[in-house]
């Protein structure tokens, strides 16, 4: 399988330098271009992000990796040679690597950084601890064992879930799943949520937070 890699670099610094992976696919991107991954679309949404730090400050690739984090999308940073003794670990990034790397070396760290990220590589499954969603049989299982889902308490979860971090207001919620206003208003999303957690939650296993006066948003997995 082929792993898609967006590229975020300041302008005027090259990634022409860096060694060419067979199964690897590089897109060029922007801060601004984030905001089209976050709908969670599989045929949009990279696998990861390589940050691109040899001519970027500090602050600017904080933001950028912090809304990456918002996004789910693992970071990996590009560090010079000469950048490598003021790198700021406070970054959080989810990896790093040198900008001279090895032919190989970029695609095993992103089988790696990917696996930890979703415990699989599978787009059609998407994974968040005990919890699985396979997407190709509209099947959800929790330790294994499968939960029964309307259609819409399952496109409730499988937004979140493939969004973890991401805040959803009610409104946008009602928008993505039922795809028009609905007319009973945004309390329906509430009832269903409810519902939802019912389902795959227990003392041992929880999934959704609500943000208060602002909507739910799916738990990143430690």
């Amino acid at each position: 399988m082929t792993y898609r890699v967006l590229i975020l670099a300041d302008d005027g610094s090259s990634t022409a330098s860096w060694a060419a992976e067979d199964d690897v696919a590089y897109e060029v991107g922007s801060e601004a271009g984030l905001a089209s991954f976050s709908n969670g679309s599989a045929d949009m949404r990279p696998d990861a992000v390589l940050l691109d730090l040899t001519a970027m400050d500090d602050q600017r690739a904080r933001a950028l990796a912090s809304r990456c984090r918002d996004l789910g999308l693992p970071v990996m940073g590009v560090l010079s040679q000469a950048g490598l003794a003021a790198y700021d670990p406070s970054l959080d990034l989810d990896d790093f690597i040198l900008e001279t790397f090895l032919p190989g070396e970029l695609l095993v760290r992103l089988k790696q950084m990917v696996f930890r990220s979703s415990g699989t590589r599978d787009p059609k499954v998407v994974v968040a601890g005990d919890l699985v969603i396979d997407t190709e049989r509209y099947e959800v299982t929790l330790e294994a064992k499968r939960v029964l889902l309307t259609y819409k308490e399952y496109q409730l979860l499988l937004l979140l879930a493939s969004n973890p971090g991401r805040v959803y207001t009610r409104e946008s919620l009602l928008s993505q799943v039922w795809m028009y206003d609905y007319f009973g208003g945004t309390r329906t999303v509430d009832v269903h949520i409810r519902r939802l957690r019912s389902k795959i939650e227990d003392a041992d296993h929880s999934f959704i937070e609500t943000v208060w006066n602002v909507g739910y948003r799916f738990k990143t997995q430690s």
